[in-house]
């Protein structure tokens, strides 16, 4: 039997937690992935990307997304992969799209979306928000 231990607004980011599990030997799934890639308006609703392993590879699974590696990526990146928030210098940030929340409201009310969404970073601690321009942010 399958459990869902992580959920994700977006599809990408379900599969980088499912191919971090995979690279230490645990099997994992992806459910809704492809409804959301249809229909990006419809997370909420459905509770996201949900990331599925088996019973047995719970806790294992579990602990190894819980694990924080982000000392190695800016090791690896020489230091350069630390951001701040511009407002109150905190690293404690998010990915976050801007609008989504209202886009979903009129695409319910008219059928169809017609704000424009931004892509970027959300601090935690003071709720600053900056778009990201780059791919490669």
């Amino acid at each position: 039997m399958l459990v869902t231990i992580a959920r994700f607004s977006f599809p990408y980011e379900a599969q980088i937690a499912k191919a971090r599990l995979e690279s230490e030997g645990i099997e994992a799934f992806i459910a809704d992935e492809h409804t959301i890639n249809m229909q990006w308006l419809y997370s909420d609703a459905m509770g996201g990307v949900r990331l599925q392993v088996t019973e047995t590879d719970v806790d294992e699974a579990r602990d190894i997304l819980n694990q924080d590696r982000s000392a190695l990526v800016d090791q690896a990146l020489g230091g350069r992969g630390k951001r701040k928030c511009e407002r109150c210098s905190s690293t404690n940030l998010e990915p976050f799209t801007k609008g989504k929340k209202p886009a979903f409201l009129v695409f319910l009310l008219l059928g169809m979306p017609l704000f424009f969404y931004q892509h970027g970073v959300k601090c935690k601690n003071c709720g600053h928000f900056k778009k990201i321009n780059n791919r490669r942010q």
